[in-house]
């Protein structure tokens, strides 16, 4: 689990331990350089966090120089699951902000390292709570439980601390939750996080044509990896604090999360407890709080994560604009999913020693410039931006734009395995497949990168997969957004038991993406794909994919597939035949976002 947890850290790509040093600090938000001086001090708070009181450890990072005549903003952060606040990407944060001139606080979240309480899956009414406690130390209105208090924090008003958060993962989420139930946050920037566990854990991408949503395919191998993390805490953190034990049913987690990882477990849906899952799920998520979270929000997510995927931030972003929320965009190319890879050239690396070095830190520094330091004359950039992998200088592999692309290059799926672009070349015929009672396709190991396997390449096994291929094309083609897809299956097996009252008996199915070369090799774009539990096989379905950015090469084919299983998944109960019919009146369609070069 270690070293699970190391690459997942990795991710955040926040690994550095910037080193202490011995002259005098710089002027607040300048460039740093490694001669600024700051100290850090440990310090130990006892808050209230969902109707008890729980301690929180944490280290006070102060520039020198910075007090009450000579006050600062404050960054407030925490870790990524399954961390704490001395790993070298959660101190980091510490660290480099301190030699910037800002105050930092960073701890430990609850039920990690060496604070107290239930791993509660950062819902804003506990980790939230907890959170918004420090925020009154940073006002001056809370002491440590040493005494210690902070009079060096520039405030808004009294008792009302100039404070940003940042932070990824775990450490993203509790950002989200901390500004709904506090609105004294003044910006936040959320690294590859979630919008809403029920889709990260539990993914449906249908929607029907009444708007109706059931659960999904259980993402059996990323949660149950965050399930044994939390739950062996007790074995394995010495002398551990008995806030953090529940009981033997549970034993780290609050009881609604126990519940909910049985559930999904369990591969049973039936309504009562279905019910439960998602109110649970959705009460910790910020999908269900985004009309309460006013300060503004910097994301920034990795394309290449199967955990949290573009989808995350998108509906997060969007949401936030509706409710009037200031927010801004980055697709950048890490995520969970290669969290051991080196980052490549132009993408944030700590390592080398300073936010400036690359787009996203550069974007950082600008968000908190305006909104802590209030310059308000600073650029915050467009509102969205995404990495291109196809683009060799480091110096312009982000491009932007002022809004997400539109769905507007449509391809139809022919009866004779063609996707064509247009409906009057659609041929008429019916092509079938079948699952296995065990998974016949891959996408991906979720965890090989994390600790250190070999993945093998993503497959499908003849007979359990049905394909559309496109003609060569005839120019690059840059698809940067969400493809969206309308399929209309028949299959008589799953229409016989899709009103058992077991949600789990519904059809279950995999949609995805290949960039198929002309030398026959085939990439699974980012290994993503979109499970799908199909809650009526007798109407149609719109199936909402992964968010992509990805360069379809001149001569490559696109290839639009559906497949019975996946083996990160749980998948069908029991064997479900499927027929796919096609007609120029009534077939498939993929809709793709399509960028000019």
């Amino acid at each position: 689990m270690s070293r699970r947890v190391r690459g997942i850290r990795a991710a955040l790509a926040l690994a550095l331990t910037a080193p202490l040093a011995l002259t005098a600090p710089l002027a607040l938000g300048g460039p740093a350089t490694a001669a600024d001086q700051y100290t850090v001090t440990a310090l130990k708070f006892t808050v209230p966090a969902g109707g008890r009181d729980c301690t929180v450890d944490a280290d006070l990072y102060r520039p020198v120089g910075v007090d009450r005549s000579n006050p600062a903003p404050a960054v407030l952060a925490t870790n990524g699951f399954g961390g704490s606040k001395s790993d070298g990407s959660t101190d980091a944060i510490g660290k480099v902000f301190a030699r910037r001139g800002y105050a930092g606080l960073v701890y430990s979240g609850l039920g990690f390292g060496k604070s107290g309480c239930l791993i509660s899956l950062d819902d804003p009414r506990i980790d939230g709570a907890a959170a918004s406690g420090l925020i009154d130390f940073l006002a001056g209105t809370r002491a440590a439980d040493d005494g210690t208090r902070a009079d060096f924090v520039t405030l808004d008003a009294k008792g009302d601390p100039r404070v940003g958060m940042i932070g990824g993962s775990y450490g993203g989420a509790v950002q989200l939750a901390t500004a709904a139930v506090d609105h004294r946050v003044d910006a936040l920037v959320p690294l590859i996080t979630w919008n809403d566990l029920a889709y990260s854990l539990d993914p449906n991408n249908a929607v029907g044509k009444g708007g109706w949503t059931v659960p999904g395919a259980f993402k059996w191998q990323w949660a149950n990896s965050f399930y044994l993390t939390g739950e062996t805490q007790p074995l394995t953190v010495p002398s551990l604090d008995p806030t953090r034990i529940n009981s033997l049913a549970c034993l780290h987690f609050v009881t609604r999360a126990c519940a909910m990882f049985r559930t999904l477990n369990s591969g049973s849906y039936p309504a009562r407890a279905t019910a439960d899952l998602l109110a649970f799920l959705h009460s910790v998520s910020p999908v269900s709080y985004p009309n309460r979270v006013k300060a503004p929000t910097l994301l920034v997510q990795g394309q290449a994560d199967s955990l949290f995927n573009l989808n995350e931030a998108t509906a997060t972003y969007k949401t936030l604009k509706a409710h009037g929320t200031t927010a801004k965009m980055i697709w950048q190319s890490q995520g969970h999913s290669n969290a051991t890879a080196v980052p490549p050239p132009g993408e944030l690396d700590l390592s080398k020693g300073d936010l400036a070095s690359s787009y996203v830190g550069r974007r950082i520094l600008a968000w908190f410039d305006r909104y802590l330091l209030q310059r308000k004359n600073t650029d915050t950039g467009p509102a969205f931006a995404y990495y291109r992998d196809w683009i060799k200088d480091p110096a312009d592999t982000y491009a932007t734009a002022n809004q997400l692309p539109a769905l507007d290059e449509k391809l139809y799926l022919s009866g004779d395995g063609k996707l064509v672009d247009n409906r009057s070349r659609v041929a008429r015929g019916s092509r079938n497949y079948t699952n296995w009672l065990v998974p016949t396709s891959h996408s991906e190991s979720s965890l090989s990168g994390t600790i250190g396997l070999p993945d093998p390449a993503p497959y499908d096994t003849a007979g359990t997969y049905l394909g559309w291929t496109s003609e060569p094309l005839t120019r690059t083609t840059d698809v940067v957004g969400t493809p969206k897809a309308t399929l209309k299956v028949v299959s008589p097996k799953a229409q016989r038991v899709q009103n058992s009252g077991d949600a789990a008996d519904n059809l279950v199915l995999f949609a995805k993406l290949y960039d198929l070369a002309p030398d026959g090799s085939k990439t699974l774009v980012h290994r993503l794909v979109a499970p799908v539990r199909v809650p009526e096989v007798t109407k149609s379905f719109t199936v909402t994919l992964p968010g992509i950015v990805h360069r379809y090469a001149k001569g490559h084919r696109l290839r639009f597939v559906i497949a019975a299983s996946d083996d990160a998944y749980t998948g069908n109960r029991g064997i479900k035949p499927v027929t796919v019919v096609s007609s120029p009146r009534d077939t498939g369609v993929l809709e793709l976002p399509v960028v000019a070069d």
